[in-house]
């Protein structure tokens, strides 16, 4: 495929890495996921990444994510905790204000909703090394509430097994941080 899409270079170098990642090795320094588990998923990821930023790749991420289509697994916290399966939801409201609370300015892109997975799970590091203090509120009240449903529902729709493989590490890994931290999450209703 000519055209990767968003990243374009930085995908295809990125997955170029991952086609040539020592599974065994990267699986023995993963932290917070059992050995085993995490190079399950990594081999999964190891293999969809085999082939580099083909169609299959493209086609998968647009129907999990983007569309056109009804989306597999939209990427935002509101569409499942919402009534009404809404993008910037009142759970996105909530995060905002938190964030202005504490006076966090918005990472990454501008016009995607503060609850997007990726911006999300950004925030997550960005806090972490920021403004520790800040880190089990916001795992406990905003990411973890949700993030794990979402990424159930990826590993279960994906067929392709680089978004099945991260979608599952991805879980353990959160799984892992809410486990070592000790948190206590009270789980929302989900409508999706």
């Amino acid at each position: 495929m000519n055209d990767p899409g968003r990243g374009g270079e930085a995908a295809c170098a990125a997955l170029a890495s991952f086609a040539s990642l020592d599974v065994r090795a990267a699986a023995a320094e993963w932290p917070f996921v059992d050995e085993e588990e995490t190079r399950a998923a990594l081999e999964l990821m190891r293999a969809g990444a085999a082939a580099g930023v083909d169609d299959d790749l493209v086609w998968e991420y647009r129907r999990l994510f983007v569309g056109p289509a009804k989306k597999a697994a939209p990427p935002w916290g509101s569409v499942y905790t919402d009534r009404e399966c809404v993008v910037f939801g009142a759970s996105t409201l909530e995060l905002r204000a938190w964030m202005r609370a504490h006076g966090i300015e918005r990472l990454g892109d501008k016009t995607e909703p503060e609850d997007h997975i990726g911006l999300m799970l950004l925030l997550m590091t960005w806090i972490a090394d920021n403004r520790p203090e800040l880190l089990d509120e916001y795992l406990r009240e905003h990411l973890l509430t949700w993030a794990g449903h979402f990424l159930s529902l990826v590993e279960r729709e994906a067929a392709h097994p680089f978004y099945e493989g991260l979608a599952r590490l991805t879980r353990a890994s959160l799984e892992g941080v809410c486990e070592a931290r000790g948190l206590e999450v009270t789980y929302p209703r989900f409508y999706r």
